[in-house]
């Protein structure tokens, strides 16, 4: 019968019986771990997915006033400075005038003189021609009825065989040639100019006027004035300059109305439509927004430098004075939006033989196919169908090892 001794285990029994058991669960513990991949996941959420271009712009205001130096000469005055505010009509600056006024004064005369000639070519004649015209035609018409007299009182004796044949004869001669310079009078008092005279007056007179206009004309180009309400801008000359014909002397424009103009490359031309919402940033603010829409989007591709692009012009919305032409400014073009809709970051997405992504199920992957929607920018896509909220997705694993379906991973933040 054993014995209370022989019953008890040995003790070096005991600790072999511990290690084995130790190395087992080692051994269980390394082949469910040792396989497994550490991966970065993402949340399937609802986002809102806003898409955008962007691109640099040049500012340039839609109504502008440049003002050139009509012909070569002095600056007389400026009388507004960079930065004012002016009205319509206000004068701005004033070019020496001298030789306008002269010009002026010569075209004024050639009109008077050409009015004057017309008005003479109407009534026959000048003041004194018409006078002189008279007393000729008066001095015609007395020797007329004298010559007639004479030819009766000859006829008269010549049937009392007082006058001769000849003496008659010779007063008839005498009387027709009193005729002839009477009807002849008569017609230069009233018919001394005809339509073609009458017409070339009429031209004279036109250029005369037209040589006035232009004398005017150049008069006030002399003395530029606002053709609308703005803001001066820009002057680049100062009195008694000395400047050549089309030399800029100042610019105006209204500055609560401007427009960026910008050129986006060949690849993003067709995202673009007019009233797009854009946003506008200068450096020189960098605090502050401004906001706008495109106004004509790109009609055609130019070469512009070594690209490619399309050019759009932006009106500015809520300008107020505050973004000045020729900056350089940034600006940003919201081209799609979705809102509160099922997305997951584009890192999650793949598209090899369809779209897809890998669901995290049980610390392994499964590949799992998606529908892909319309809202998708730089970081996010959106998920019509495939995936639910709160759902897990791969991003990838730590090790850049590739992602395969039914791989066991472990997820890391």
């Amino acid at each position: 019968m054993p014995t209370t001794e022989t019953r008890r285990l040995n003790p070096a029994m005991l600790w072999g019986i511990f290690l084995a058991v130790i190395a087992v669960i080692f051994v269980i513990v390394r082949s469910s771990t040792r396989d497994l991949i550490d991966i970065r996941v993402a949340v399937v959420d609802h986002q809102n997915i806003v898409s955008s271009v962007s691109t640099n712009g040049k500012v340039e205001p839609i109504e502008e006033f440049p003002a050139y130096a009509p012909a070569p000469g002095v600056v007389a005055k400026v009388y507004v400075d960079v930065g004012q505010k002016v009205k319509e009509g206000q004068l701005l600056l004033k070019m020496d005038d001298a030789d306008a006024v002269a010009k002026i004064a010569a075209a004024n005369a050639a009109v008077h003189n050409a009015q004057a000639t017309l008005h003479d070519v109407g009534q026959g004649g000048s003041q004194d021609e018409r006078i002189g015209f008279t007393g000729d035609l008066s001095r015609a018409q007395q020797q007329q009825e004298q010559a007639a007299k004479d030819l009766a009182a000859l006829q008269a004796l010549q049937q009392k065989g007082a006058a001769s044949a000849s003496e008659v004869a010779s007063a008839q001669q005498r009387l027709q040639t009193a005729d002839n310079a009477l009807k002849g009078f008569q017609s230069r008092s009233t018919q001394r100019f005809g339509a073609t005279d009458r017409a070339r007056a009429e031209a004279q007179l036109g250029d005369a006027r037209a040589s006035l206009a232009a004398a005017q004309a150049n008069y006030a180009n002399d003395n530029i004035r606002a053709p609308f309400a703005g803001t001066v801008y820009s002057i680049p000359v100062s009195n008694y300059d000395f400047v050549p014909a089309g030399e800029n002397l100042l610019d105006l424009a209204d500055l609560n109305k401007i427009q960026v103009r910008a050129y986006f490359d060949e690849p993003e031309i067709g995202k673009l439509a007019a009233g797009q919402a854009v946003k506008i940033v200068w450096d020189a603010k960098p605090t502050q927004t401004w906001h706008g829409h495109i106004n004509r989007a790109p009609t055609t591709v130019i070469t512009y430098g070594t690209r490619n692009v399309g050019e759009c012009i932006i009106t500015v919305d809520d300008a107020r004075g505050d973004l000045l032409p020729n900056t350089n400014v940034v600006v940003t073009v919201t081209t799609s939006q979705r809102f509160n809709v099922l997305s997951v970051p584009r890192e999650a997405l793949h598209t090899e033989g369809g779209d897809f992504v890998f669901r995290v199920l049980n610390n392994k992957l499964v590949r799992t196919p998606v529908q892909v929607g319309v809202g998708v920018n730089l970081t996010r896509v959106e998920i019509i169908s495939g995936l639910s909220e709160k759902d897990t997705v791969a991003l990838s694993a730590v090790n850049n090892r590739e992602l395969t379906n039914g791989l066991p991973v472990k997820i890391v933040e």
